[in-house]
């Protein structure tokens, strides 16, 4: 007598779900994200709508989880090297942000998401929760350990030199006033070093 092997939900949960995230961020790519639908997205994921309202209350919400699932690890958190050295994980980190802002797969995404957040605060609030806040938080957990190890002045303001890494870079990015190059990251790094080391 044969036995059948009940199919696993949980798998085939996160076989569509992922199908769903990939779907969002290619047709942002391809259409922009005015031309974007629930139906497009599921269509593209070969699953039903009524499934991606399931998990998500709007299109801003995919394509946030869309950008969120190519920045986190296996487990799910934002982290930052620690090699011990500040100046070369600060390079490594700016250099990877400034090639993201760079590739048109992420670029495409993200740049939708900042035009949807401006009026939708409820998005805004969620992009702030998930993904601004948890990035910030990586990046002031590696400052602090650098702080102390003496690498950063004891009384480095670290949101202030958190700032000065990011804040240029993406206004750089918003307003496409210049390029984004490994150049640009490391003279990044330098500025901010140069401005909060002992």
């Amino acid at each position: 007598m044969t036995t059948r092997r009940s199919p696993d939900s949980a798998r085939r949960s996160e076989r569509s779900r992922q199908a769903i995230l990939t779907a969002a961020r290619e047709l942002v790519g391809e259409t922009g994200y005015r031309k974007v639908t629930i139906e497009a997205i599921a269509a593209r994921a070969g699953v039903g709508k009524q499934t991606i309202y399931r998990w998500w209350p709007s299109k801003g919400a995919v394509i946030l989880d869309s950008i969120l699932a190519m920045s986190e690890d296996e487990k799910g958190e934002i982290s930052l090297p620690d090699t011990g050295d500040i100046e070369a994980d600060l390079r490594l980190v700016i250099r990877a942000t400034v090639a993201e802002f760079a590739d048109p797969a992420f670029e495409a995404p993200i740049r939708a998401l900042n035009s949807e957040i401006i009026d939708d605060p409820e998005l805004a609030a969620t992009y702030r929760e998930r993904m601004a806040d948890p990035m910030n938080e990586a990046v002031r957990r590696r400052l602090r350990t650098a702080r102390a190890a003496g690498q950063l002045a004891e009384d480095a303001d670290l949101d202030l030199m958190l700032e000065i890494l990011y804040a240029p870079l993406y206004q750089r990015w918003l307003l496409r006033s210049g390029p984004l190059t490994p150049d640009y990251a490391d003279a990044l790094v330098d500025t901010a070093l140069r401005a909060f080391r002992p």
